[in-house]
């Protein structure tokens, strides 16, 4: 037929895109926008074979062969079909397996049903040879994309370069259309110490007499070279005369020691009761609960979360537009997220006093945030684990749309 079918290893165009503007092959370090790539694919495959697009075949690899969100919106796109390999962890890499026989499978069984006369390749591996050969014994001409490679030099198989009919390389310009690097996220600024708890840290150390029955533990022997460090200080304090005092035990207080620390210390200065403690931990921070005979605190009325304000057709709209105009960029996550969030809490009033933890995001909030982020792939590729710039620049962006629509208080 006369028609043209473009098959993509996804694997080889990305990290070739990613080689050539961010300096390594990592998908991570590039923001593509998926449609205006492949109307960017479309539009050159017409105009290099002369005849209109039959379809454009995707060929990449997922864990378990579940799709990503970044392939459920490619496959809602017109024209384009979405086929998964596996993607596995070998010797503590992650590992495509499928993907190159797959590709062959499909190349020869176009070439065999005659379902185009054209077959575009954007690959570089040499192990689509034989389906290349066997394409071009059934009549079907074979033209070989590359990408401009970061070193200037090949980054395709000879053998497959060889054997193509025709062969092009896209250029950077080309590229540039549909793809961009992700900028390094900046790092938020250090939060000013809060004066009352900085005072409870400074406090001098807990003495024996004070110290909670729970929260003493067994003094280990002193190791010898701690018995000779301090038969050391010991003589050198009698050499210049200075009375000898025991070293006293360093005893590192808890959150409860220093809550307990903090009813005195806040007699003198807030007779209504002391400051709110809050304790950070990898998943976020957490709000100590007022005392029940003391006023409401910050923490004492919880901002809701979006599930809790989202109903069922806006979680269904929320999905669609997920799948269909979000790109998955970080930064952009979390923009959407707040947005939403925003939106739909009806009143920007009691957002102020979140620019008090800048650039900490309550608790609840922030788990359902980073959650949300892992529609879009952040996972991926990563052990499970976002990456450490991927949570930096997802809250970049919360705190971006937030101070669109709720500034920051001035300071002062």
């Amino acid at each position: 037929m006369d028609r043209c079918v473009v098959l993509v290893d996804a694997g080889y165009l990305l990290g070739a895109a990613a080689s050539l503007l961010a300096g390594e092959s990592s998908r991570s370090r590039i923001s593509v926008d998926q449609q205006v790539l492949i109307n960017a694919l479309r539009e050159r495959a017409e105009a290099e074979t002369g005849l209109p697009l039959l379809r454009i075949y995707w060929f990449d690899a997922a864990v378990d062969r579940r799709p990503a969100p970044e392939h459920r919106r490619l496959r809602v796109l017109p024209r384009v079909t979405v086929r998964l390999g596996a993607l596995t962890r070998a010797e503590g890499r992650w590992v495509q397996k499928g993907v190159d026989a797959a590709m062959h499978a499909e190349l020869s069984e176009l070439a065999r049903n005659h379902a185009c006369a054209d077959v575009v390749l954007v690959t570089g591996d040499g192990d689509l040879l034989p389906g290349v050969v066997s394409a071009k014994e059934h009549g079907v001409a074979v033209h070989l994309w590359a990408l401009q490679a970061a070193d200037g030099d090949f980054n395709q198989s000879e053998d497959l370069v060889g054997e193509a009919d025709e062969r092009r390389v896209l250029d950077r310009e080309w590229i540039e259309r549909w793809v961009r690097p992700r900028e390094a996220p900046s790092v938020f600024p250090a939060a000013a110490p809060d004066p009352e708890i900085a005072e409870i840290l400074a406090a001098p150390p807990v003495g024996p007499a004070t110290v909670p029955a729970p929260a003493r533990r067994p003094v280990e022997p002193a190791v010898p070279a701690v018995a000779a460090a301090s038969a050391a200080s010991a003589a050198s304090a009698a050499s210049t005369g200075a009375a000898v005092r025991p070293a006293a035990l360093r005893v590192i207080p808890t959150p409860k020691d220093l809550a307990d620390r903090a009813a005195p210390v806040a007699a003198a200065s807030a007779p209504l009761g002391g400051p709110v403690l809050r304790w950070s931990s990898d998943r976020g921070w957490v709000e100590r609960p007022p005392r029940a005979d003391g006023p409401p605190g910050p923490g004492a009325v919880a901002l809701p979360t979006l599930a809790d304000l989202t109903t069922a057709a806006q979680r269904w709209t929320d999905r669609e537009e997920d799948i269909t105009s979000i790109g998955g960029d970080p930064q952009e996550v979390g923009q959407v997220f707040a947005r939403r969030w925003i939106e739909r809490i009806g009143t920007t009033d009691r957002l102020g006093p979140l620019w008090t933890d800048y650039p900490r995001i309550p608790h609840r909030l922030d788990g359902e945030l980073l959650r949300y982020a892992a529609r879009f792939g952040l996972l991926a590729h990563k052990d499970d684990q976002i990456d450490e710039h991927d949570r930096y620049a997802i809250r970049e962006g919360f705190w971006k749309e937030l101070a669109t629509r709720a500034p920051a208080p001035p300071a002062g």
